[in-house]
């Protein structure tokens, strides 16, 4: 009833929202004449802040048409490798790329928002590498005949996407997906998989969330799984493809992440109408892109995000040798090839340091000079991939490893 009584709110908000954007854009026009006055740019910048405030449920564009490289601005392409119900495996193709670059493989989150929000992650990667994404799909537009989507068919996903790149490639996973890239590489070393990667860096990822909790990891435990499944877990409206697919819904976890600070996103919000008021375009533009990015949700499969929340935030079953992948127990100790980086932010409040670098422990088999461990210090969560100091510090710590690992 929650979902389909947001869909309804939604809905009802969508028109006077669409005539605000219209508004907006008249209002704004090069050729309307009263545009320059203050009375004007105020109602212009109220029309397009109430605009901006809603969500979509569908990915939005990479927009990476291009990637600099030295002094040549090279261009780019998206090509579809292959492609399940639940997601697609999607290559970024660089103009005049050398037939020898790493390919590497991005996993992203499935925790809310679509893989487009490591945009600056893709397009930093790319000026060394061959990238390839996990293009996570909407379960609400996954019919329910395509079956359940859980933490057995992520690693399923993962491994079925490295194995289509072949053998020598690279596997980074970015925050909640490094416990199932941890779980993949250890199945496929443990089967001398020939696709098994020849590193994988794991970024500001929930390895083991007994070490220095946050609030994130406090709320996964202060109710019982079935408290997570009868409050959280809505039905999809009959309407979208996917009806009566069981998901938690991309407008709960959007709203989770905003009341983790909700003086930020109402300060951001202020500053967009001062900025559009004020003509200040540049910046403007900066927060629109920012919220037309966050805004933009994605459902979680049920099985998914129940399996999630018990396993990696409530049992720790890899961190204590128990999680189990269609019946067999997954042994991290059986990686022995697959050079490990880890990396945590310093104000990382979502994912606090000490719960990434954990892998090195489990990761037994392992020889201590194929494992390196970074602290980035400044960064919060979201540095640790974007930004600069991803592109200036972190990031050239990836790529040596990803280079000598070749």
């Amino acid at each position: 009833m929650m979902y389909q009584a947001y869909q309804n709110h939604t809905d009802l908000l969508a028109p006077l929202q669409t005539a605000a954007s219209t508004a907006a854009s008249y209002l704004s026009h090069e050729w309307f004449v009263l545009k320059q006055l203050p009375a004007v740019r105020k109602l212009a910048a109220a029309c397009e802040v109430f605009s901006l405030a809603r969500l979509t449920h569908q990915r939005p564009e990479f927009r990476i048409s291009s990637v600099r490289v030295g002094e040549r601005e090279l261009k780019v392409r998206e090509e579809v490798v292959t492609s399940t119900p639940f997601a697609t495996l999607l290559r970024f193709v660089r103009e005049d790329a050398p037939a020898d670059q790493p390919r590497v493989l991005i996993a992203a989150p499935l925790s809310g928002h679509f893989a487009t929000l490591l945009r600056d992650t893709v397009r930093t990667m790319m000026a060394d590498h061959d990238v390839y994404i996990t293009d996570w799909h909407n379960a609400r537009h996954v019919p329910l005949a395509e079956g359940p989507f859980g933490l057995d068919e992520y690693i399923d996903h993962l491994i079925l996407f490295l194995e289509t790149i072949g053998p020598g490639s690279h596997l980074m996973a970015i925050c909640q997906p490094c416990v199932p890239a941890l779980a993949a590489v250890a199945l496929m070393s443990e089967d001398d998989n020939p696709a098994q990667p020849r590193s994988m860096s794991l970024m500001a990822g929930p390895i083991d969330c007994r070490i220095n909790p946050t609030e994130v990891n406090k709320l996964a435990t202060s109710k019982p799984i079935e408290w997570f499944e009868k409050n959280l877990v809505h039905d999809v409206p009959l309407r979208y493809a996917g009806a009566m697919r069981r998901v938690y819904p991309g407008f709960l976890q959007l709203t989770a992440f905003m009341s983790m600070n909700p003086d930020r996103h109402r300060k951001a919000f202020a500053d967009l109408y001062h900025h559009i008021a004020t003509g200040d375009i540049e910046k403007a533009e900066a927060t629109r892109q920012f919220y037309e990015e966050y805004f933009a949700v994605n459902d979680l499969a049920a099985e998914f995000y129940l399996e999630t929340v018990k396993l990696v935030f409530q049992d720790y079953a890899l961190a204590q040798g128990d999680l189990n992948y269609r019946g067999r127990t997954v042994d991290t100790r059986a990686i022995r090839r697959t050079a490990l980086f880890t990396v945590e932010g310093e104000r990382d409040d979502i994912c606090s340091i000490g719960q990434t670098v954990a892998a090195h422990d489990l990761c037994g088999g392992l020889a201590p000079f194929r494992k390196t461990h970074h602290v980035q210090l400044g960064v919060g969560h979201y540095g640790v991939f974007s930004g600069r100091r991803w592109q200036q510090q972190i990031y050239p710590r990836v790529r040596e490893l990803i280079h000598v690992s070749q």
